[in-house]
């Protein structure tokens, strides 16, 4: 039986295949490549290029394989740019998943992991942001992610579907061996824009806003290493294969660093001055997002590896060295 990794071309996705093709998963991998890369994925995964609302091609992935549970992260995720392309995010998110719990249900594959994330809860009513907190997007993106859970929980009750959403926080960091990390066509995320200054690239590092309710003024993230998020997901397919129930995690470390503060560990890791430019805030950007994450850790065992802010930049540095345009040197 194998794990279906569902936008596995892209970046979380490609570090979660390839730790279940080392953990000896069979793995099958559908992406439809407008934000993945081909050269992402683990050879040793079976690799089927669809768009998953495309209700044909995906039922015959799960014809042609035998799927026990599926692993969801085909979906827009840029904040920023679901402020202005709403139609689109929600096309492509929740008609994705709408489409992808369809084939699923026809085929009788009743377990799903999929990538919710932080922006589901906007403001925080407080921090640490615990599972239970209130839900209420700022951005269509958070607004879009919070459907798709919902949705799934209706779905499982109507066709005893089980699933686990993990609201991730900031994803960050590549894979030790240096072969896979993160890139994008359009970049929006600080850490590989940070590094992108530092190797000549961009002549700075624009930072959106100085002026929230913060100690130094500019946003608080928690940072999460990518090979930690890919634990996780595989600790969640097996909780729902030993029959566990559905649930919801945060995955976060716990610390909140700002966006001054990750530009004075690039700066150290990389020994390059990175000049920084002022800029007005982003829409729908919270101040200040920092996970609870000790609900994952006491239910499935999750403990991530790489918790501190300059080993997941040094571990970022090395890839955007080695490769300075991503898949595409």
């Amino acid at each position: 039986m194998a794990i279906l990794v569902l936008g596995g071309a892209g970046y979380i996705g490609s570090h979660t295949v390839r730790a279940l093709v080392e953990s000896g998963r069979d793995t099958v991998v559908v992406d439809n490549l407008q934000t993945g890369f081909r050269e992402a994925v683990h050879p040793a995964a079976r690799f089927y290029e669809v768009d998953i609302r495309d209700r044909q091609a995906l039922d015959r992935v799960f014809e042609a394989e035998q799927i026990e549970a599926v692993i969801h992260f085909a979906a827009f995720s840029q904040v920023g740019e679901s402020m202005v392309r709403p139609l689109a995010y929600y096309d492509n998110n929740l008609t994705g998943t709408i489409v992808l719990l369809q084939a699923m249900v026809a085929a009788q594959v009743n377990a799903i992991v999929f990538s919710s994330t932080a922006a589901t809860y906007g403001e925080p009513e407080r921090v640490p942001i615990m599972e239970g907190d209130r839900t209420l997007p700022t951005s269509c993106y958070g607004e879009t992610k919070l459907a798709m859970e919902k949705l799934m929980g209706w779905a499982g009750r109507a066709h005893d579907l089980r699933s686990v959403a993990l609201r991730y926080f900031n994803a960050a960091g590549a894979h030790p061996s240096g072969e896979i990390g993160e890139a994008h066509a359009s970049e929006s995320h600080l850490v590989p824009i940070v590094l992108q200054v530092a190797l000549g690239q961009r002549d700075a590092i624009s930072v959106f806003g100085d002026d929230y309710p913060t100690p130094d003024g500019t946003c608080i993230r928690d940072y999460v290493h990518v090979t930690d998020l890919a634990a996780a997901h595989i600790l969640a397919v097996d909780h729902l294969l030993a029959g566990g129930s559905s649930d919801v995690f945060n995955l976060g470390s716990g610390n909140g660093f700002s966006v001054k503060e990750v530009i004075e560990v690039a700066r150290k890791v990389t020994g390059h001055p990175i000049p920084v430019e002022i800029a007005p805030r982003r829409p729908g950007d919270p101040a200040q997002l920092v996970a609870s994450s000790a609900k994952i850790r006491q239910a499935l065992g999750w403990s991530p590896q790489q918790e501190s802010v300059e080993a997941i930049v040094s571990s970022a540095w090395v890839w955007h060295q080695a490769h300075p345009h991503g898949y595409r040197n």
